[in-house]
């Protein structure tokens, strides 16, 4: 069968929260061993792949930057797919302007291109008065991924999904989301990877981001219980994990 190639979702299969989740350092060690290729996957598009191997290093976990996509990146390349350097109202963080502006993109609010809205920590009334207004004259709505809540160390906090719902009630306008459950993220992950669907396993927590998106691209699913999902919601969904296991740390490549 050959050695088979790695895409794992990071919250709730590798880490939760600043700790690692037991057994998941061992798992990445085994894979280098096996010289398989991997790839971290997450929707998070606060941070840069560096900004998130350097936080992963300090709690233990040594992963290399090139080794971790966001749904920043996938975002930014649909971009340069759709419209190569074009111009887009951006916002986010430092993870998403990077990636933007690494595709050759203005960033500005001048009759941009697009809106792109990703998870910030300083949402505030005037960038969305001004997203709404940009949308309305036609530019174009994109976010980096559906999710409605992220966690912190205070509690859950709005998500990328929760601020484009309002936005999209007051334009009318639904945005295109590139982040998981679409597979345009998981297709844009394999081939950044260099890799084939049918070669690759996907490994995620939740059913309906990281299971779905794998089975939708044609791919193995690992589902782990060290996350959100319980046993007992498997059943609630009309598709099923190849395998179900209580962490990675049970996962020998």
């Amino acid at each position: 069968m050959g050695i088979k190639n790695y895409i794992s979702d990071m919250d709730g299969v590798l880490v939760k929260g600043h700790t690692i989740i037991p057994g998941a350092g061992e798992f990445i060690e085994r894979l280098k061993a096996k010289k398989a290729k991997f790839l971290v996957l997450t929707n998070n598009s606060l941070y840069t792949p560096r900004d998130l191997a350097h936080s992963l290093k300090t709690i233990g976990m040594d992963i290399d930057e090139k080794f971790i996509f966001t749904s920043a990146i996938a975002t930014a390349q649909f971009l340069h797919a759709q419209r190569p350097n074009g111009t887009a109202f951006v916002i986010g963080e430092i993870g998403l302007t990077t990636a933007i502006h690494e595709i050759g993109y203005v960033i500005t609010d001048n009759h941009p291109d697009y809106v792109v809205l990703g998870e910030t920590n300083a949402y505030n009334q005037e960038q969305i008065t001004k997203a709404i207004r940009l949308i309305s004259r036609g530019s174009r709505f994109i976010a980096t991924n559906p999710d409605t809540s992220g966690p912190s160390e205070g509690g859950i906090v709005p998500g990328c999904g929760a601020m484009a719902s309002l936005i999209e009630s007051a334009t009318e306008i639904s945005p295109l989301f590139v982040g998981k459950p679409n597979p345009l993220m998981m297709r844009s992950a394999l081939n950044y990877l260099g890799v084939h669907s049918e070669n690759t396993i996907m490994i995620g927590d939740r059913m309906d981001t990281d299971i779905i998106s794998g089975v939708q691209s044609g791919m193995e699913t690992i589902l782990v219980l060290s996350g959100i999902t319980k046993i007992e919601d498997v059943t609630k969904y009309p598709y099923l994990p190849a395998r179900i296991v209580e962490s990675v740390a049970d996962i020998i490549p």
